[in-house]
């Protein structure tokens, strides 16, 4: 989960793993395997470096009793998305 802020300064704690991809017009726009897309106040490179440091700290097993379940989900979520793109190419 990585914490970032929506354009109105409310927080937001999003799943990291949902994340299909991050793009600047001129927001950040953040879309979700989902679909759903989600404006924050952060940059771009911001975005991709709390992604990177969420999943850098997963790997490097800070976590121990966690990384298992963390990693399953990172799997699960990495799958469904691989899924929606063979989809999405397929129409």
């Amino acid at each position: 989960m990585i914490e970032l802020t929506r354009l109105n300064h409310n927080p937001l704690v999003l799943n990291a793993d949902l994340v299909k991809y991050v793009e600047n017009s001129p927001d950040t726009v953040i879309t979700l395997v989902t679909g759903e897309k989600i404006i924050v106040s952060e940059t771009l490179q911001q975005v991709v470096m709390r992604i990177f440091d969420y999943r850098r700290k997963l790997l490097a097993g800070l976590t121990p009793a966690d990384t298992g379940a963390a990693l399953h989900s990172a799997s699960v979520a990495s799958l469904a998305s691989s899924a929606v793109e063979k989809d999405a190419e397929s129409d």
